[in-house]
């Protein structure tokens, strides 16, 4: 079976196979998919011993055939270094020669794998790349004085950067920046946070030089926020511009260790410095008492620590802003917070002789904003390098915390041990159940409701009294003999041969060959077994006995099942009584990171308090989503996105998301009259700059139309003739309108006439013309009711054929035959023009309310497209057979667009659709490679080409990938392409490459789904219906796969 023909085949073994292909890369470091692939087939698809065989024969030849820059940690290589083998010396090192080490790495490897699959169904190679290699990455980053690109380019119409109606304003990415978009936008949306910002007046003695570095870096920091909200507010920009702000704090993160930030270091560091910026102010204002800081009581809470040290027992208060919770084995937000608030071993606090050590966290005082983040992260020792969790997790949009609420502590202890004890109770009851579904002593078990029925088949089946071997020879022929050649299964299954053994009859003979040549089953052989020798008496009681114990058995297990089920439904509302639900949270925004460790994308999902629906900012895209897309893309264990961060609001606080009154109306403040007066001003100059620019615009489009005017006036020169069309060359001209296509249908009017002549004895044109028509129906319709091979599709031969499988009504179909035969193609002769003139008094004949023109033409275009979508097709695999990827790319794409819609409209409109994806994904796949290619080469030139082919051709193509998430195939192609660039974040090289990864890496691993605009289709060539019948069936018929047609 060929790759083409693969790809189509129900994909459970094919992904099974590639989950080991990807460990084993992981774990070996070997790229070689023939090489991974001999292995798992010589081991049978233990994936244990595939390691062992690839690292013993690795130990033979240290040296890889192939050294690229995509490798890493090659023994005896210089230029390359071993993952972490300088960052941490507890890593395992697997460059040296030690064995052992060796070993213990693959076995821990191959336990965390195997554990992470079990539990998540999600395999390595979709958790993340390593954040191990910031460090490398950083030293380049620190060496460097350099400008970030921006990511998103604005388009040059104003318009399409108009912002429309009311719709909230995104921000700009302006390199890298996603991640200050999705905080910045969560934080905007709470109404109380925005009005602090925004009322934040500056202290007065700011105009004198700060007194420390806070001063100095946080006070201007806060005056770009001010003007970065008030644009959110009232700008007609469709996004802003933040580089102002996100200047300041890249220069505070690089002085910070050159640490690459992710959200949760962002939202500290933010916090922090409004913290500080505001405490300057309320040590300004105090009036002799404490001063109170906003952020403060609007971010951080209070725990009591609760515990025993070494038989100590001790108690204390600690302030907390973001609560930290692992992820890693546990299945939703409860279990995080329910590790999270008991440590250690926790007896000791209501004993008072255990020495044991542990501690209880009980919430005091709660934020009025709950910020959750999540730790998907954790060093992998077998790699020597953390990873990101893909692990599901749950959180529900409404959270309860009276549990964790120090003063209902007592009543939570005791809701906690019935809990505890619950489910000790349930895992015996677990395992009785599954003793029941699972019965046996040997390696294969049963259900024993299963194995009792059938017994009591087994014991109720007819009885026979011979054997089923005396049975099988009694029905051959006395003069049977022993064929020449027995096999040796047969001789197995006999026993000793007949001369070993006694005989007196010659029936024994053909016993051995008979059930082999026997040509069909002898009406009197049982179909199963069955008992030889039972009595009446003994089958009613062993009959009875068997009932009986199958109805007990089904009893038992129903009775398990409802027991477990009861104690599930228990345990989930244990704390849903009205003393465990006065401490509601509501879920106001998700930070959600798609991508590796050390390189993704972030985006924010953001409820919409007023209007109840949930939004999605995605840097300048901001749309509407739903909590069904939200669960996909943050629960985790779906492709590489999950949830990262969690912000929670007290629901009970209804100001955190009041809009403002005007104090004299009471009328709800909107846009710009929230603003102060100073924000006010800015706003209004930002906006009379866009008018500006759209008034440019359109002075711009008026000159143009214009200057066009004048030059359509001016008389132009005959223009020259064209040159000659070299032979064998398509000419490239626009597609050819319906009357153009008809000139291919005089041969097959003309074929018609003929045989109604022929036929007819009435020789007048009307009657020849009915007669035509009905022979040129009856054909078309037989081919339309064909079942042809790929190669004939006769769709392309004649639109009626199109028609007729797709159910035209009738009348469009009598028009268009109608048309056919009164085309002026057919005035060469006097026979074919007198029956082109009826055709055409017939249909002027036609009334405007007897046939629906513009369906008719709707059903014409509809045949067009067609054609021009298999023109696209077929250009594009002969420039894919030709090894063009790049001019190939451009086709399918339209032709998967275009065959796209046509299915939309009916399932034989178009062609296979699966066909088309898999020559577009698989241009897709080489193109990434050769790019790789150019990029590890690290020749200047080579790297820019191989970028340009990533941002022209391959990222634009991205989201028509992953917007039909059906598709499987696809999107794991995208997360090979974005796999293999990630992969070289721990590579070591030179700094002007790793810049340009670095600003390169965030375009592809965006994983919006909004499909940027192309280039223009590309011309197509001018067939004829018969070269373009023969060039599509030559082009089929040389593809190693055999599709289906799209019919």
């Amino acid at each position: 079976m060929t790759v083409e023909q693969n790809v189509l085949q129900p994909g459970g073994a094919a992904k099974h196979q590639q989950t080991f292909l990807n460990q084993l890369r992981e774990i070996t470091g070997i790229n070689d998919i023939q090489v991974l692939q001999q292995a798992l087939k010589d081991s049978n698809g233990n994936l244990e011993l595939a390691v062992a065989f690839l690292t013993a024969k690795n130990a033979k030849v240290p040296q890889l055939e192939e050294a690229t820059y995509y490798q890493t940690a090659l023994p005896g290589n210089d230029r390359y270094i071993s993952v972490g083998s300088q960052a941490d010396t507890n890593v395992i090192d697997l460059t040296g020669d030690d064995k052992d080490d060796l070993q213990r790495a693959i076995a821990l490897s191959l336990e965390e794998s195997n554990r992470a699959f079990r539990e998540t169904g999600i395999t390595d190679e979709e958790q993340a790349i390593s954040r191990v290699l910031e460090a490398s990455i950083a030293e380049n980053k620190a060496s460097l004085k350099r400008t970030h690109p921006e990511v998103w380019s604005d388009s040059p119409n104003p318009y399409d950067r108009k912002r429309q109606d009311n719709c909230p304003v995104g921000l700009k990415n302006v390199g890298n920046t996603c991640w200050f978009s999705a905080v910045i936008q969560s934080l905007f949306n709470l109404l109380e946070f925005r009005r602090l910002v925004l009322n934040f007046n500056p202290p007065a003695n700011a105009q004198d030089l700060p007194r420390n570095q806070k001063e100095h870096r946080n006070l201007p920091f806060m005056r770009e926020l001010r003007y970065l909200f008030a644009l959110l507010v009232g700008s007609k920009r469709k996004y802003v511009d933040p580089s102002r702000a996100v200047e300041i704090l890249k220069d505070a993160f690089k002085s910070n260790d050159s640490q690459q930030q992710d959200v949760s270091e962002f939202t500290h560091k933010l916090l922090d410095w409004l913290e500080d910026a505001f405490q300057i102010k309320a040590e300004e204002e105090r009036d002799g008492e404490k001063p109170k800081n906003p952020m403060v009581e609007l971010f951080y809470g209070r725990f009591l620590a609760v515990g025993v040290l070494e038989g100590k027992k001790f108690e204390n208060t600690e302030m907390f802003g973001q609560y930290p919770l692992q992820v890693n084995g546990f299945k939703d937000l409860h279990e995080c917070l329910e590790a999270a608030m008991i440590e250690g071993e926790i007896e000791s606090l209501h004993s008072e002789n255990s020495a044991k050590s542990g501690q209880e966290h009980w919430f005091t005082e709660l934020p009025p904003v709950l910020t959750f983040e999540l730790s998907r992260f954790e060093f992998n020792q077998a790699l020597g390098r953390p990873e990101k969790i893909h692990n599901k997790l749950e959180f529900p949009p409404i959270l309860y915390l009276d549990r964790y609420m120090h003063k209902n502590r007592e009543i939570t202890r005791i809701k906690r041990d019935e809990i505890k004890r619950l489910k000790e109770y349930l895992t015996v009851l677990q395992q009785r159940l599954e003793r029941y579904l699972s019965y046996g002593s040997g390696p294969k078990r049963f259900p024993l409701v299963d194995v009792l029925q059938y017994a009591l088949e087994f014991a109720s089946s007819k009885p026979v009294c011979t054997s089923p071997v005396d049975d099988l020879g009694a029905s051959a022929p006395a003069s049977g003999t022993l064929p020449a050649q027995t096999s040796p299964s047969t001789i197995e299954q006999q026993g000793p041969s007949s001369s070993d053994v006694p005989s007196t009859s010659p029936v024994q003979r053909s016993v051995i060959h008979k059930p082999f040549t026997q040509s069909r089953i002898p009406p009197d052989l049982p179909m199963h077994p069955a008992p030889r020798h039972i009595t009446e008496e003994e089958l009613s009681v062993l009959e009875g006995c068997l009932h009986r114990w199958r109805t007990e058995v089904e009893n038992d297990t129903r009775d398990l099942r409802e027991s477990i089920s009861r104690i599930h439904r228990t345990i989930e509302l244990m704390y849903s009584d009205k003393t465990m639900v006065q401490v509601p949270y509501r879920l106001h925004a998700v930070l959600v990171h798609e991508g590796q460790a050390n390189a993704g994308h972030y985006w924010a999902y953001i409820y919409d308090h007023h209007q109840n629906r949930w939004m999605k900012y995605n840097d300048i895209s901001v749309t509407k989503s739903t909590w069904e897309e939200l669960e996909r893309d943050s629960f985790g264990g779906y492709r590489n996105a999950s949830a990262y961060c969690l912000m929670y609001i007290n629901d009970k606080e209804q100001y955190l998301i009041q809009e403002e009154f005007n104090k004299e109306t009471g009328q709800i403040l909107v846009g710009m009259d929230t603003l102060p007066s100073d924000l006010r001003d800015y706003v209004k100059e930002d906006n009379k700059r866009f008018e500006k620019e759209l008034e440019e615009w359109d002075a711009e489009l008026a000159q143009k139309a214009q200057q066009e005017k004048l030059l359509s006036q001016i008389p132009r020169a005959p223009a020259p003739s064209p040159a000659p069309v070299q032979a064998g060359e398509p000419e490239y001209l626009e597609q050819p309108s319906r009357t153009d296509l008809s000139k291919h249908l005089k041969e097959d009017s003309v074929q018609a006439i003929n045989k109604a002549l022929a036929e007819q004895e009435d020789r007048s044109p009307e009657a020849v013309m009915d007669t035509a028509i009905k022979l040129e129906y009856t054909r078309l319709l037989k081919l339309a009711q064909e079942d042809p091979p790929p190669e004939c599709d006769y769709r392309l031969r004649h639109a009626i054929v199109y028609f007729i499988q797709n159910q035209a009504p009738k009348k469009i179909i009598e028009r268009t035959l109608l048309e056919q035969f009164g085309d002026h193609n057919l005035s060469f002769d006097e026979r074919c023009r007198n029956i082109m003139k009826v055709a055409q008094a017939k249909l002027e004949m036609i009334k405007p309310d007897e046939v629906n023109m513009e369906e008719y033409e709707r059903w014409h275009q509809d045949y067009r497209n067609f054609r021009e979508t298999t023109m696209f097709l077929m250009v594009g695999l002969e420039f894919f057979q030709k090894k063009s990827y790049m001019e190939a790319l451009l086709y399918l794409i339209y032709a998967y667009q275009n065959n796209k819609e046509l299915l939309s409209k009916g399932p034989y409109r178009g062609h296979d659709e699966e066909l088309i994806s898999h020559y577009r994904r698989e241009c897709l796949l080489k193109l990434n490679e050769h790019a790789a290619a150019l990029f590890e080469s690290g020749d200047d030139q080579e790297v820019n080409n191989g970028l340009i082919i990533m941002n022209e051709l391959i990222v634009p193509c991205l989201p028509l990938l992953l917007v039909d998430e059906m598709e499987e195939k696809d999107i794991v192609a995208v997360e090979d392409m974005r796999n293999r660039w990630c992969s070289y974040l721990g590579q070591e090289m030179e700094p002007n490459l790793q810049e340009k990864l670095t600003d390169f890496l965030p375009k592809l691993l965006d994983c919006s789904t909004e499909i940027k605009g192309f280039n223009d289709p590309p011309k197509l060539p001018s067939y004829s219906t018969h070269e373009l019948c023969e060039r599509y069936a030559r082009i089929m018929l040389s593809l190693s796969r055999t599709p289906a047609d799209g019919r």
